[in-house]
């Protein structure tokens, strides 16, 4: 709340002038970026002392690892929902974003709520996907935030797309990144239906320009499909991230027994060494 108060405050208003079209990008851009960072900063210790938990329950036979990922997902939804809704409704209202849609419902305020749950989503399943490998809680948010570093640096804002290295950063990383799909999302529901006054041609005629004109030429986003597209994506890498963490989870099932009798092997060859 205080991050979407403080951003109300500085973007308040935002207008439809030339500096509003990179106030917008730089606003949508910081509020996905530093509200993934802190989902992952607040819950990812809670979510290793979950999983410690749910190995010793799986150890003694009480439950399986679809039953542990049906139950984390649907449980953390509430929390995901306000902590996704708090911050968008303050921010949307506070910063005026696509005021030139408000008559006609409450169809891209819903839409950029979405994202952000999305995100926070995404945040969880790839906090799973760590600590289901991680030794430890250090380690684990070390990669975890390097993952969404990375992410957030190929999504298209830092960089734009034409100017990413095309070897490792645009293929395949830009195309993996969560943060390109929720950012373009996102730039798609901002823009498209706005109008924004450039400067003064002759002294009293004002340049316009459209909100496609900018996504298309300013951001470089992908306009062959919809922002509800670009939705249906992060969803599905929601899914695809989950999976991941079923089939980690039940990897190291199968190579538990495996390890332990390598390990006692070894314990066995060092002890009648020593004698």
């Amino acid at each position: 709340m205080t991050i979407a108060l403080s951003l109300g405050s500085i973007y308040y208003d935002i207008g439809f002038g030339v500096g509003s079209i990179q106030a917008r990008g730089s606003l949508i851009t910081f509020l996905i970026s530093i509200l993934s960072f802190m989902i992952l900063v607040g819950g990812f210790a809670p979510l290793l002392e979950e999983i410690k938990v749910f190995e010793r329950e799986r150890l003694n036979g009480h439950y399986g690892v679809t039953a542990f990922l049906t139950g984390n997902t649907f449980s953390a939804v509430p929390y995901m929902l306000i902590a996704t809704m708090i911050p968008g409704l303050i921010s949307y209202y506070l910063c005026g974003l696509h005021k030139g849609l408000i008559h006609t419902g409450p169809e891209n305020l819903i839409y950029f709520v979405s994202v952000l749950f999305a995100m926070v989503m995404w945040v969880e399943s790839l906090m799973l996907v760590v600590g289901s490998v991680s030794p430890n809680y250090v380690t684990g948010k070390s990669i975890a935030s390097g993952v969404q570093g990375m992410m957030i640096l190929v999504a298209g804002f830092y960089r734009l797309p034409k100017d990413l290295p095309n070897p490792l950063w645009k293929y395949p990383l830009y195309y993996l990144s969560f943060h390109k799909y929720a950012l373009q999302g996102c730039y798609k529901n901002e823009f498209e239906g706005l109008t924004f006054v450039m400067g003064q041609n002759g002294g009293d005629k004002n340049i316009k320009i459209s909100g496609r004109e900018i996504l298309r030429d300013t951001w470089q986003v992908e306009m062959g499909h919809s922002k509800w597209v670009d939705l249906g994506i992060l969803f599905v890498m929601i899914g695809v991230y989950r999976m991941l963490f079923l089939a980690t989870t039940k990897t190291k099932e199968k190579l538990r027994p495996a390890f332990a009798a390598i390990t006692a092997r070894l314990l066995k060859s060092s002890e009648s060494t020593g004698h």
